[in-house]
């Protein structure tokens, strides 16, 4: 899924695109801010892809995702390659390449 996709699908990445039957929170991905419906969980790949937009899972590149200041009973974690986490505003992710697969 590209970038294209995700702001298609309701994500606001401050152009304007805004899904009215969502509430919108506001998340960063190493400190660049990004709107995600607050009842949507993101994934690791689109994570990934709001930080290096070329991103693909069959990417030779591999990567590491963790957050913080998450919801009350998961307020930071490590998020892998097919799992997802439920958001939260003010939520913040990093994203480091960890090598070639």
């Amino acid at each position: 899924m590209s970038n294209e996709n995700l702001n298609e699908r309701g994500r606001d990445d401050d152009k304007g695109g805004k899904d009215k039957d969502d509430k919108l929170v506001t998340i960063y991905v190493e400190t660049k801010p990004h709107r995600w419906p607050k009842n949507e969980p993101i994934s690791f790949a689109q994570v990934v892809q709001l930080e290096v937009p070329g991103y693909t899972p069959q990417s030779n590149i591999t990567y590491s995702v963790k957050w913080t200041r998450g919801n009350g009973d998961k307020p930071e974690g490590i998020l892998v390659p097919g799992a997802s986490v439920k958001v939260k505003d003010g939520m913040r992710f990093t994203v480091s390449e960890t090598g070639q697969s």
